[in-house]
């Protein structure tokens, strides 16, 4: 990043000027300051330098699109059916694993695969299995239009046989989550109609991936339910993926800790982490490695 000073006639005109790799080429781009070096440049600096890695890392997200949409059109029928049922093993158990949950992989596997169910809390069992049949419904079904209602029946589906009091329902009372107190209880329902119109004004202007990201922390942030928060706003931001094509982004049980961390950060802090993350969870897409790194 550097300001570029340009002389016009007797005129001088300053411009912020950056450079980065873009398909193995290096592309700059400037933007105008005007005539004198504005006091706030370095918040200006900042804001361009955002925009830039933004956009670098969208070209990113949109080959990782291509290649996995032409991948999936060369799977038989039954390979499309195995793959999903892997992943639905694979979500089920990072999901539920991340909350505490006793089941192991291999134990989610031969639950999913073949209904035998571990020696372990009935409880743990129980949502091992709501889960998988909630995510089975969510990924054949993800055409429907997102809303409260829809989150609401997950959260129903999620808890009706182990926490029934709760299932499909808001909190009403207070929630802390380590250090971070949630809103009150009374406020929940319009930060949620807000969360909403944020997605609905927000759906067809913002990249599926940021906006998966930004639905997630900020549904984290409000907590509406007394359980399951985590659970639900993972097949919240999937489901946002998987309605505009874009592989799902499993956060795995072994790397909770900095998912926990970015959650504690700025929401544009979680972005990055999300981004990173996804690029890097998908990196198999992308040919030029060396492209990845120069970004990250």
């Amino acid at each position: 990043m550097r300001i570029v000073r340009r002389i016009k006639g007797n005129k001088a005109y300053y411009y912020l000027q950056h450079s980065f790799r873009k398909e193995g080429k290096v592309v700059t781009k400037e933007q105008y300051l005007g005539k004198d070096i504005p006091k706030n440049v370095v918040e200006e600096e900042k804001r361009f330098l955002e925009v830039c890695k933004k956009n670098s890392i969208f070209t990113l997200f949109e080959r990782i699109q291509k290649a996995y949409e032409k991948e999936g059109k060369t799977y038989p029928a039954s390979m499309k059916e195995k793959i999903r049922e892997q992943l639905i093993i694979e979500f089920t158990y990072n999901t539920n694993a991340i909350e505490g949950s006793s089941i192991s992989k291999e134990e989610t596997q031969e639950l999913i695969e073949h209904h035998i169910a571990p020696h372990k809390p009935l409880r743990d069992v129980k949502e091992s299995e709501t889960h998988a049949t909630l995510f089975f419904e969510v990924y054949e079904k993800h055409e429907q239009p997102l809303s409260i209602a829809i989150l609401l029946e997950w959260h129903r589906c999620l808890f009706s046989e182990t926490k029934e009091d709760i299932a499909g329902k808001f909190r009403q009372h207070r929630i802390r989550v380590g250090l971070y107190v949630a809103p009150d209880w009374q406020d929940v329902e319009q930060l949620m109609h807000d969360l909403f119109v944020f997605y609905h004004n927000n759906k067809k202007k913002m990249h599926p991936v940021e906006l998966a990201a930004r639905m997630h922390y900020q549904f984290e942030k409000i907590h509406p339910f007394s359980d399951g928060n985590g659970r639900a706003g993972r097949i919240l931001m999937n489901y946002i993926l998987l309605q505009n094509k874009y592989p799902l982004l499993i956060i795995e049980y072994k790397k909770r800790k900095s998912y926990y961390h970015a959650l504690q950060k700025q929401e544009n802090d979680f972005l990055i982490y999300f981004a990173r993350r996804y690029v890097n969870t998908h990196k198999r897409y992308l040919k030029k490695q060396k492209e990845r790194k120069d970004l990250f």
